[in-house]
Protein backbone atom coordinates (compact mmCIF):
# COMPACT_ATOMS: atom_id res chain seq x y z
CA UNK A 1 0.00 0.00 0.00
CA UNK A 2 0.89 3.87 -0.92
CA UNK A 3 1.17 6.04 1.60
CA UNK A 4 0.97 9.38 0.07
CA UNK A 5 1.62 12.76 1.25
CA UNK A 6 1.19 15.04 -2.12
CA UNK A 7 2.00 18.78 -1.75
CA UNK A 8 -0.22 21.01 -2.63
CA UNK A 9 0.44 24.01 -5.09
CA UNK A 10 0.80 26.36 -2.28
CA UNK A 11 2.69 24.51 -0.69
CA UNK A 12 5.10 24.37 -3.25
CA UNK A 13 5.01 27.86 -4.10
CA UNK A 14 5.31 28.09 -0.51
CA UNK A 15 8.95 26.55 -0.97
CA UNK A 16 9.56 28.39 -3.87
CA UNK A 17 9.83 31.21 -1.60
CA UNK A 18 13.15 30.08 0.29
CA UNK A 19 16.06 32.11 -0.84
CA UNK A 20 19.84 32.55 0.51
CA UNK A 21 21.12 30.28 3.00
CA UNK A 22 21.71 26.87 2.45
CA UNK A 23 18.77 24.39 1.15
CA UNK A 24 19.71 21.09 0.60
CA UNK A 25 17.03 18.78 -1.48
CA UNK A 26 16.98 15.17 -1.49
CA UNK A 27 15.04 12.64 -3.89
CA UNK A 28 14.82 9.18 -3.64
CA UNK A 29 12.86 5.96 -4.71
CA UNK A 30 11.51 3.92 -1.79
CA UNK A 31 9.63 0.98 -1.45
CA UNK A 32 6.06 0.17 0.12
CA UNK A 33 8.08 -3.31 1.85
CA UNK A 34 8.70 -2.13 5.29
CA UNK A 35 11.86 -4.74 5.16
CA UNK A 36 13.38 -2.59 2.89
CA UNK A 37 13.55 0.23 4.81
CA UNK A 38 17.11 -0.45 6.11
CA UNK A 39 17.99 0.01 2.23
CA UNK A 40 16.11 3.23 1.60
CA UNK A 41 18.06 5.19 5.03
CA UNK A 42 20.63 4.24 3.66
CA UNK A 43 20.35 5.49 0.54
CA UNK A 44 19.58 8.97 2.42
CA UNK A 45 22.34 8.80 4.31
CA UNK A 46 24.69 8.27 1.46
CA UNK A 47 23.18 11.21 -0.27
CA UNK A 48 23.46 13.37 3.12
CA UNK A 49 27.07 12.60 2.95
CA UNK A 50 27.29 13.86 -0.54
CA UNK A 51 25.68 17.29 0.56
CA UNK A 52 28.23 17.85 3.16
CA UNK A 53 31.16 17.12 1.15
CA UNK A 54 29.63 19.65 -1.46
CA UNK A 55 28.75 22.37 1.24
CA UNK A 56 32.50 21.84 3.07
CA UNK A 57 33.61 21.96 -0.57
CA UNK A 58 32.34 25.47 -1.01
CA UNK A 59 33.39 26.92 2.30
CA UNK A 60 30.15 26.49 4.10
CA UNK A 61 29.93 27.69 8.05
CA UNK A 62 30.19 24.46 10.00
CA UNK A 63 27.63 25.83 11.97
CA UNK A 64 24.73 26.04 9.58
CA UNK A 65 26.20 22.47 8.43
CA UNK A 66 25.67 20.44 11.34
CA UNK A 67 21.92 21.70 11.97
CA UNK A 68 21.08 19.96 8.83
CA UNK A 69 23.42 16.80 9.50
CA UNK A 70 21.18 17.09 12.79
CA UNK A 71 17.82 17.27 11.23
CA UNK A 72 18.82 14.37 8.77
CA UNK A 73 19.83 12.13 11.51
CA UNK A 74 17.13 12.51 13.67
CA UNK A 75 14.68 11.38 10.26
CA UNK A 76 16.61 8.59 9.77
CA UNK A 77 16.01 7.12 13.08
CA UNK A 78 12.17 7.83 13.07
CA UNK A 79 11.41 3.54 12.70
CA UNK A 80 7.59 4.69 12.36
CA UNK A 81 7.96 7.22 8.81
CA UNK A 82 10.48 4.33 7.33
CA UNK A 83 7.64 2.00 7.93
CA UNK A 84 5.23 3.82 5.63
CA UNK A 85 6.34 4.72 2.05
CA UNK A 86 5.49 5.24 -1.27
CA UNK A 87 7.07 5.25 -4.30
CA UNK A 88 9.59 8.20 -4.16
CA UNK A 89 10.46 10.15 -0.47
CA UNK A 90 11.18 14.25 -1.61
CA UNK A 91 13.27 15.95 1.77
CA UNK A 92 14.12 19.83 2.16
CA UNK A 93 16.14 20.65 4.67
CA UNK A 94 17.38 23.72 6.16
CA UNK A 95 19.39 24.66 8.72
CA UNK A 96 16.08 25.35 10.51
CA UNK A 97 13.97 22.84 9.17
CA UNK A 98 12.90 20.10 7.10
CA UNK A 99 9.95 19.02 5.42
CA UNK A 100 9.06 15.37 3.73
CA UNK A 101 6.79 14.13 1.01
CA UNK A 102 6.19 10.59 0.08
CA UNK A 103 4.92 10.49 -3.65
CA UNK A 104 2.99 7.84 -5.83
CA UNK A 105 5.73 8.37 -9.01
CA UNK A 106 9.08 7.12 -8.84
CA UNK A 107 12.01 9.75 -9.30
CA UNK A 108 15.43 9.44 -9.70
CA UNK A 109 17.69 9.29 -6.75
CA UNK A 110 19.46 12.98 -6.16
CA UNK A 111 20.73 15.42 -4.03
CA UNK A 112 21.05 19.47 -4.90
CA UNK A 113 22.47 21.52 -2.63
CA UNK A 114 21.88 25.91 -3.19
CA UNK A 115 20.62 28.49 -1.67
CA UNK A 116 17.23 27.91 -3.15
CA UNK A 117 15.25 24.21 -3.17
CA UNK A 118 15.41 22.10 -6.26
CA UNK A 119 11.53 21.73 -7.71
CA UNK A 120 11.09 20.26 -10.49
CA UNK A 121 10.54 16.18 -9.71
CA UNK A 122 7.90 17.64 -7.23
CA UNK A 123 6.25 19.34 -9.96
CA UNK A 124 5.51 15.91 -11.39
CA UNK A 125 3.44 14.82 -8.71
CA UNK A 126 0.81 17.41 -9.29
CA UNK A 127 1.13 17.23 -12.73
CA UNK A 128 -0.49 13.86 -13.49
CA UNK A 129 -4.09 13.21 -12.10
CA UNK A 130 -3.13 10.65 -9.99
CA UNK A 131 -6.97 11.08 -7.88
CA UNK A 132 -10.55 11.67 -9.05
CA UNK A 133 -14.18 11.81 -7.94
CA UNK A 134 -15.99 9.46 -9.18
CA UNK A 135 -19.64 10.32 -8.87
CA UNK A 136 -22.17 7.30 -9.23
CA UNK A 137 -25.15 8.40 -10.60
CA UNK A 138 -28.54 6.87 -11.24
CA UNK A 139 -32.21 7.41 -10.56
CA UNK A 140 -31.93 4.77 -7.54
CA UNK A 141 -28.70 5.89 -5.83
CA UNK A 142 -25.93 8.39 -5.86
CA UNK A 143 -22.49 8.12 -4.65
CA UNK A 144 -18.99 9.92 -4.10
CA UNK A 145 -16.26 7.34 -4.27
CA UNK A 146 -12.37 8.83 -4.53
CA UNK A 147 -9.90 7.33 -6.43
CA UNK A 148 -6.50 7.00 -6.60
CA UNK A 149 -3.60 5.66 -8.59
CA UNK A 150 -2.82 3.12 -6.14
CA UNK A 151 -4.06 3.63 -2.97
CA UNK A 152 -7.89 1.60 -2.56
CA UNK A 153 -10.91 3.68 -3.34
CA UNK A 154 -13.34 4.83 -0.52
CA UNK A 155 -16.50 6.30 -0.41
CA UNK A 156 -17.38 10.04 0.39
CA UNK A 157 -19.84 10.86 2.99
CA UNK A 158 -21.23 14.56 1.56
CA UNK A 159 -23.47 16.02 4.14
CA UNK A 160 -26.91 17.13 2.17
CA UNK A 161 -26.28 14.11 -0.65
CA UNK A 162 -29.97 12.73 -1.11
CA UNK A 163 -30.05 9.31 -1.25
CA UNK A 164 -31.51 8.98 -4.39
CA UNK A 165 -34.11 10.96 -7.07
CA UNK A 166 -37.26 10.15 -4.62
CA UNK A 167 -35.28 11.45 -1.36
CA UNK A 168 -34.54 14.59 -3.64
CA UNK A 169 -37.71 15.38 -4.95
CA UNK A 170 -40.18 14.00 -1.93
CA UNK A 171 -42.00 12.06 -4.11
CA UNK A 172 -42.66 8.38 -4.10
CA UNK A 173 -41.85 8.51 -8.25
CA UNK A 174 -39.76 10.83 -9.94
CA UNK A 175 -42.98 10.04 -12.87
CA UNK A 176 -45.24 11.79 -10.21
CA UNK A 177 -47.95 13.42 -11.23
CA UNK A 178 -48.67 16.93 -9.20
CA UNK A 179 -52.25 18.06 -8.52
CA UNK A 180 -52.38 20.68 -11.38
CA UNK A 181 -51.50 17.85 -13.49
CA UNK A 182 -49.07 20.24 -15.27
CA UNK A 183 -46.10 17.64 -14.36
CA UNK A 184 -46.67 13.84 -15.24
CA UNK A 185 -45.50 11.46 -17.80
CA UNK A 186 -41.60 11.73 -19.16
CA UNK A 187 -41.89 16.01 -19.57
CA UNK A 188 -42.59 15.41 -15.84
CA UNK A 189 -39.70 13.02 -15.13
CA UNK A 190 -37.40 15.23 -16.84
CA UNK A 191 -38.46 17.70 -14.25
CA UNK A 192 -37.94 14.94 -11.31
CA UNK A 193 -34.62 14.09 -12.66
CA UNK A 194 -33.60 17.85 -12.86
CA UNK A 195 -34.34 18.74 -9.51
CA UNK A 196 -32.54 15.55 -8.10
CA UNK A 197 -29.18 16.80 -10.30
CA UNK A 198 -29.19 20.29 -8.95
CA UNK A 199 -29.79 18.92 -5.11
CA UNK A 200 -26.56 16.37 -5.91
CA UNK A 201 -24.76 19.07 -7.42
CA UNK A 202 -25.84 21.34 -4.44
CA UNK A 203 -24.53 18.63 -1.88
CA UNK A 204 -21.17 18.41 -3.51
CA UNK A 205 -19.96 22.11 -3.55
CA UNK A 206 -18.54 21.87 0.17
CA UNK A 207 -16.83 18.74 -0.72
CA UNK A 208 -15.26 19.98 -4.08
CA UNK A 209 -14.79 23.86 -2.76
CA UNK A 210 -11.08 25.06 -3.80
CA UNK A 211 -10.26 21.48 -5.16
CA UNK A 212 -8.72 21.22 -9.09
CA UNK A 213 -9.43 17.22 -8.83
CA UNK A 214 -10.90 15.64 -12.06
CA UNK A 215 -14.67 14.49 -11.58
CA UNK A 216 -15.48 11.28 -13.39
CA UNK A 217 -19.51 10.51 -14.06
CA UNK A 218 -20.41 6.99 -13.77
CA UNK A 219 -24.02 7.00 -14.96
CA UNK A 220 -26.40 6.04 -18.26
CA UNK A 221 -29.04 8.22 -19.52
CA UNK A 222 -31.04 10.26 -19.45
CA UNK A 223 -29.59 11.07 -15.88
CA UNK A 224 -25.79 11.85 -16.93
CA UNK A 225 -26.97 14.17 -19.42
CA UNK A 226 -28.99 16.21 -17.04
CA UNK A 227 -26.60 16.26 -14.01
CA UNK A 228 -24.24 17.59 -16.81
CA UNK A 229 -26.39 20.54 -17.72
CA UNK A 230 -26.96 21.57 -14.52
CA UNK A 231 -23.57 20.86 -13.08
CA UNK A 232 -21.38 24.01 -11.84
CA UNK A 233 -18.01 22.03 -10.84
CA UNK A 234 -15.39 23.23 -13.44
CA UNK A 235 -13.05 19.90 -13.37
CA UNK A 236 -16.61 17.76 -14.26
CA UNK A 237 -14.19 15.54 -17.48
CA UNK A 238 -16.26 14.60 -20.58
CA UNK A 239 -14.96 10.92 -20.30
CA UNK A 240 -17.36 8.92 -18.43
CA UNK A 241 -17.85 5.45 -16.76
CA UNK A 242 -20.91 4.47 -18.95
CA UNK A 243 -22.73 2.21 -17.42
CA UNK A 244 -25.44 1.95 -14.43
CA UNK A 245 -23.39 1.92 -11.18
CA UNK A 246 -25.68 0.32 -9.00
CA UNK A 247 -24.13 -2.94 -8.35
CA UNK A 248 -20.33 -1.71 -8.76
CA UNK A 249 -18.34 -2.10 -5.36
CA UNK A 250 -16.18 0.92 -5.36
CA UNK A 251 -13.21 -0.56 -6.36
CA UNK A 252 -14.82 -1.83 -9.74
CA UNK A 253 -15.68 1.99 -10.35
CA UNK A 254 -11.81 2.66 -9.25
CA UNK A 255 -10.86 0.28 -11.88
CA UNK A 256 -12.89 1.33 -14.78
CA UNK A 257 -12.26 5.27 -13.72
CA UNK A 258 -7.86 4.97 -13.80
CA UNK A 259 -7.78 4.42 -17.68
CA UNK A 260 -9.85 7.44 -18.18
CA UNK A 261 -7.01 9.40 -16.06
CA UNK A 262 -4.78 8.60 -18.12
CA UNK A 263 -6.76 9.15 -20.72
CA UNK A 264 -7.06 12.63 -19.22
CA UNK A 265 -3.39 13.20 -18.73
CA UNK A 266 -2.67 12.25 -22.72
CA UNK A 267 -5.67 14.65 -23.50
CA UNK A 268 -4.00 17.37 -21.63
CA UNK A 269 -0.77 17.10 -23.25
CA UNK A 270 -2.31 17.15 -26.62
CA UNK A 271 -3.60 20.08 -25.79
CA UNK A 272 -0.71 21.64 -24.90
CA UNK A 273 1.73 20.86 -28.02
CA UNK A 274 -1.10 21.66 -30.06
CA UNK A 275 -1.37 25.24 -28.88
CA UNK A 276 2.16 25.72 -28.32
CA UNK A 277 2.40 24.82 -32.36
CA UNK A 278 0.03 27.58 -32.85
CA UNK A 279 1.81 30.33 -30.18
CA UNK A 280 5.15 29.41 -31.64
CA UNK A 281 3.88 30.54 -35.01
CA UNK A 282 2.86 34.01 -33.97
CA UNK A 283 6.30 34.29 -32.12
CA UNK A 284 4.90 33.24 -28.53
CA UNK A 285 6.42 29.96 -27.55
CA UNK A 286 9.73 28.85 -27.06
CA UNK A 287 12.59 26.28 -26.13
CA UNK A 288 15.01 28.66 -25.59
CA UNK A 289 16.14 28.68 -22.26
CA UNK A 290 17.34 32.32 -22.22
CA UNK A 291 14.61 33.42 -23.90
CA UNK A 292 12.51 31.26 -21.02
CA UNK A 293 14.56 33.00 -18.40
CA UNK A 294 14.04 36.56 -19.60
CA UNK A 295 10.42 35.70 -20.32
CA UNK A 296 9.79 34.29 -16.75
CA UNK A 297 11.48 37.03 -14.94
CA UNK A 298 9.09 39.48 -16.72
CA UNK A 299 5.98 37.74 -16.12
CA UNK A 300 5.50 36.58 -19.62
CA UNK A 301 5.21 33.26 -19.40
CA UNK A 302 1.64 31.62 -19.80
CA UNK A 303 1.83 28.06 -19.74
CA UNK A 304 5.47 26.27 -19.12
CA UNK A 305 6.50 22.48 -19.80
CA UNK A 306 9.49 21.48 -17.84
CA UNK A 307 11.88 18.02 -18.16
CA UNK A 308 11.19 17.02 -14.53
CA UNK A 309 14.75 14.54 -14.60
CA UNK A 310 17.78 16.85 -15.92
CA UNK A 311 19.31 19.52 -14.23
CA UNK A 312 21.17 21.96 -15.80
CA UNK A 313 23.04 24.06 -13.30
CA UNK A 314 23.92 27.74 -13.50
CA UNK A 315 22.40 31.16 -12.29
CA UNK A 316 19.67 33.48 -13.54
CA UNK A 317 19.96 37.07 -13.06
CA UNK A 318 17.37 38.51 -10.59
CA UNK A 319 16.92 41.63 -12.23
CA UNK A 320 17.03 40.85 -15.79
CA UNK A 321 16.62 37.25 -16.16
CA UNK A 322 19.93 36.59 -18.55
CA UNK A 323 21.54 33.44 -18.05
CA UNK A 324 24.88 31.74 -17.03
CA UNK A 325 25.94 28.47 -16.99
CA UNK A 326 27.84 26.33 -14.91
CA UNK A 327 30.55 24.03 -15.42
CA UNK A 328 29.10 21.08 -13.35
CA UNK A 329 26.78 21.21 -10.39
CA UNK A 330 27.51 22.39 -6.56
CA UNK A 331 26.40 24.02 -3.89
CA UNK A 332 27.61 27.37 -5.66
CA UNK A 333 24.70 27.14 -7.97
CA UNK A 334 21.54 25.74 -8.91
CA UNK A 335 19.36 24.19 -11.89
CA UNK A 336 18.24 27.01 -14.13
CA UNK A 337 14.85 25.22 -15.49
CA UNK A 338 13.95 25.21 -11.59
CA UNK A 339 14.18 28.76 -11.20
CA UNK A 340 12.92 29.27 -14.79
CA UNK A 341 9.76 27.32 -13.47
CA UNK A 342 9.41 29.16 -9.74
CA UNK A 343 9.42 32.50 -11.01
CA UNK A 344 6.73 31.51 -13.50
CA UNK A 345 4.78 30.27 -11.40
CA UNK A 346 5.12 33.09 -8.89
CA UNK A 347 3.41 35.02 -12.15
CA UNK A 348 0.69 33.28 -11.85
CA UNK A 349 1.68 30.45 -15.13
CA UNK A 350 0.79 27.11 -15.35
CA UNK A 351 3.46 24.53 -14.99
CA UNK A 352 3.99 20.89 -15.74
CA UNK A 353 6.54 18.70 -14.97
CA UNK A 354 6.61 16.06 -17.63
CA UNK A 355 9.55 13.61 -19.29
CA UNK A 356 11.96 14.54 -22.12
CA UNK A 357 9.88 12.15 -24.24
CA UNK A 358 6.71 14.71 -24.18
CA UNK A 359 8.62 17.33 -25.03
CA UNK A 360 9.36 19.31 -28.48
CA UNK A 361 12.28 18.23 -29.90
CA UNK A 362 14.03 16.65 -26.88
CA UNK A 363 14.09 20.38 -24.98
CA UNK A 364 14.43 20.85 -21.52
CA UNK A 365 11.20 23.26 -21.41
CA UNK A 366 8.71 24.65 -23.81
CA UNK A 367 7.13 28.18 -22.40
CA UNK A 368 3.98 29.48 -23.91
CA UNK A 369 4.14 33.27 -23.70
CA UNK A 370 1.26 35.54 -22.46
CA UNK A 371 2.82 38.10 -25.98
CA UNK A 372 5.81 37.89 -28.07
CA UNK A 373 8.85 39.27 -26.61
Amino acid sequence: MLHVDIPTLPEIKHLTQARGGICVSFYLPTSTLGQAADHDRLTLKNLGLEATRQLEEAGADKRQIWPISEQLEDLLEDDAFWQLQARSLAVFVTPESVRTFRLPNQLEETVQVADRFHLKPLLRAITFPHEAIVLALSVGHVRAVEVFAELPPHEVRVPGMPKDAMDAVGKATVGHRSPSGRIQGSEGEKVRLRQYARAVDHALRGLLAGRETPMILASTGPVDQIFRSVNTYPHLVAQQVVTSPDHLSDQELAEAARPLLDEIYADQMRGMMDLFETRKGQGRATTDIAQAARAATYGAIESLMIDIDEVIPGWVDETDGSIRFADHGDATSYGIVDEIAARAMAHGAKVLGVRKADLPDGAHLAAILRYAI
